[in-house]
């Protein structure tokens, strides 16, 4: 693996990330294996979970992280990517990018001669689905599931389709029409499933999605960008919200992810959030864990 930029870069990698991750989480990992390494995180969105979790990683494992906002950088008064990331690769080990366009990342890979990271596009987030495969397996033991994910067929969804299909779970999107996943993405996923066995879905019912769920997984109807579009957004999925009655549908053990920031009475109900079934919390914690696996192995050689 040379690159983290879509879930596909990591399909034949996925379980040795799984694996390594849950060796770092029970601190069983190689000590300071990234000593004297740099990562350049540039951050043109907001960020919780995402700067905190790379940021305290690559500082547990040895190496030196450093924060970037697209105001910090020479980007901000035009530079173009590739002198940018040209110059970038002269300086540090890799570069993580949480950033506005799915392009804008795709170009500095093109142009970086270093490992670059997705944390984030407005059409995918690796990191987050496989923090969310890893923490599936942690709570139940095995990936022979179904999951639901309930709302706006986004970038963590499109992320998920490809990852619940390289490790053979069942996936269903329940969605409003006109919220569907990334089409492109979703044909992939299902090319993917045919080799590994998952069956994946999008539909409207909502009870047809949620009535054999092992997991159900909502995230927020108004991302980043999205703002001028909220009532309407907020007025077309009201019937997803992810609450208790929907809950008591799924399958009796049911776990609920989240990734997070979570709108209380919008996606989900503060029942729910944090609730018996709940695995919200551990979910986030994961990101750590998964995030210095992705770091390790794109930047210990």
């Amino acid at each position: 693996m040379k690159y983290l930029l879509s879930a596909l870069d990591a399909q034949d990698h996925l379980e040795n990330i799984l694996e390594v991750a849950g060796k770092f989480k029970k601190g069983q990992g190689p000590e300071k294996p990234l000593k004297g390494k740099s990562l350049a995180m540039v951050f043109e969105k907001a960020s919780t979970r995402t700067r905190i979790s790379f940021e305290v990683g690559m500082y547990q494992l040895g190496g030196h992280p450093l924060y970037l906002s697209a105001s910090d950088l020479q980007l901000g008064r035009g530079e173009i990517i590739p002198d940018t990331a040209r110059a970038m690769s002269r300086y540090v080990d890799g570069i993580m990018i949480r950033a506005r366009e799915h392009q804008d990342v795709l170009e500095f890979a093109r142009y970086a001669d270093i490992p670059v990271i997705n944390g984030l596009t407005n059409i995918e987030h690796p990191c987050q689905a496989f923090t969310d495969i890893f923490t599936i397996q942690e709570r139940k033991n095995t990936l022979d599931l179904q999951m639901t994910f309930m709302g706006d067929g986004n970038n963590v969804c499109n992320s998920l389709l490809l990852a619940t299909a390289m490790v053979g779970m069942d996936f269903t999107v329940a969605c409003p029409e006109g919220y569907e996943p990334d089409q492109l993405i979703l044909k992939e996923a299902q090319k993917i499933a045919q080799k590994s066995g998952s069956v994946i879905q999008v539909t409207s019912d909502v009870a047809e999605a949620v009535k054999c769920a092992d997991v159900l997984y909502t995230d927020v109807w108004v991302s980043m960008g999205d703002e001028e579009e909220e009532t309407r957004r907020i007025s077309d999925m009201q019937d997803y919200q992810v609450n208790q009655d929907i809950l008591n549908q799924a399958n009796k053990n049911a776990m609920v992810l989240h990734c997070l920031p979570a709108i209380r009475g919008q996606e989900i109900t503060e029942e729910v959030l944090n609730g018996p079934q709940s695995a919200v919390w551990d979910q986030a914690e994961n990101r750590l864990h998964v995030q210095k696996a992705i770091l390790y192995l794109l930047l210990k050689s």
